[in-house]
């Protein structure tokens, strides 16, 4: 009787225990959700374009940089030599005849020596000075669709572990940019978040029409943010219009836009480099700057990666911000192979790719 009680207490002990590190798990993902961004509501998510994925991208050597031909110079034709004009005959006396070389008329300068086709100094300071020609690196400027797959793995007040999936998606001129992040079992999640990002395909880049954001927190309703991309104007999700810069990115987009510049202009990440982007995000639209910190290597489930770390910094208001470190990989045609995303040294969340990336037929 005493051993059966014994049991009981002990199942109920297990019990309570699974019900509090539940419960716990709830509390830090829901701290999460609030700390990374605010809440608030919109229209439903867009649906995914239909894309079916068929084969793995393998890590390979990306492509040389292909400068477009030169002309071939048309050649020259020489000048034409002066005419020889015969002196007028004057009469004389009959020299003996004796068999003489008849002179030769003396070629004029331009025709001492065989035709060079020299470029004016003007013309060749141009030359170096001028932009040099776009790569040719893909079929297309744009990658087929691709799916990514991460691990995920930080820390706030405990371990957490999850996983993401990012899925770039093209119809036509029209891109979809879905990323998603799940802390805590895929069939069970503590907290989740969705982010999508659509619009145009342009010679300038992405060129976003609209972004929404929908976090999902255990037992609590499903919260979205919708930001639409007018041609002059942001709408933010409480209604406020705010100007749109040039090369405006949103959340999701500007990871696929970064790879698009890096594949097309690979100059850029030369360690030490930075480039500008205006960024949308849903409490702010501000200018970011993007530092090449230099080559590191991933480790990932599937291998060590070579990638350039890329880290961020707001113009206007250094710090404060969530900060998204990000690695791409030249061998796996520029994509993102790393995602940090931390507050501090104390809360961050680390995403790695877990598996070779899965791309569809153009």
């Amino acid at each position: 009787m005493a051993r059966r009680l014994i049991d009981q207490r002990r199942r109920v002990a297990y019990a309570l225990l699974v019900v509090a590190v539940a419960l716990g798990h709830w509390i830090v993902a829901n701290e999460i959700a609030q700390d990374i961004a605010g809440w608030g509501h919109a229209a439903r998510m867009p649906e995914k374009f239909k894309v079916t994925f068929v084969r793995e991208i393998k890590p390979q050597a990306p492509p040389a940089v292909v400068a477009a031909p030169r002309p071939k110079p048309k050649p020259r034709r020489p000048p034409k030599p002066a005419p020889v004009v015969a002196p007028a005959p004057v009469e004389q006396e009959p020299a003996p005849a004796v068999a003489q070389e008849p002179e030769q008329a003396e070629p004029p300068a331009a025709a001492a020596s065989e035709p060079t086709v020299e470029a004016p100094a003007q013309a060749v300071a141009e030359a170096a000075s001028a932009p040099a020609a776009a790569p040719v690196l893909w079929p297309s400027d744009w990658p087929a669709s691709t799916r990514l797959s991460y691990q995920l793995t930080g820390w706030y007040r405990g371990e957490v572990k999850g996983s993401a999936q990012v899925e770039w998606l093209r119809q036509g001129s029209r891109y979809q940019v879905h990323v998603e992040v799940i802390v805590g079992l895929a069939i069970a999640p503590l907290m989740s978040r969705r982010m999508s990002s659509e619009g145009e395909l342009t010679p300038e880049g992405l060129a976003p029409s609209r972004y929404d954001e929908e976090t999902k927190v255990a037992l609590r309703e499903p919260r979205r943010v919708t930001m639409l991309f007018e041609p002059d104007a942001v709408v933010m999700p409480d209604g406020g219009r705010r100007e749109r810069w040039p090369g405006m990115q949103d959340t999701a987009s500007q990871f696929v836009h970064l790879t698009w510049l890096f594949t097309t202009q690979p100059q850029r990440l030369t360690e030490g480099s930075t480039l500008e982007m205006p960024l949308a995000l849903p409490r702010n639209i501000d200018r970011w700057v993007f530092d090449v910190k230099g080559a590191e290597t991933v480790s990932s489930p599937f291998g060590e990666l070579p990638a350039i770390h890329i880290k961020p910094r707001r113009i206007t208001r250094p710090g404060g911000d969530l900060v998204v470190e990000t690695w791409f990989a030249p061998t796996l045609q520029y994509l993102p192979v790393r995602f940090r995303i931390h507050q501090d040294a104390e809360t961050f969340i680390d995403l790695v790719l877990e598996r070779p990336p899965l791309q569809a037929d153009r």
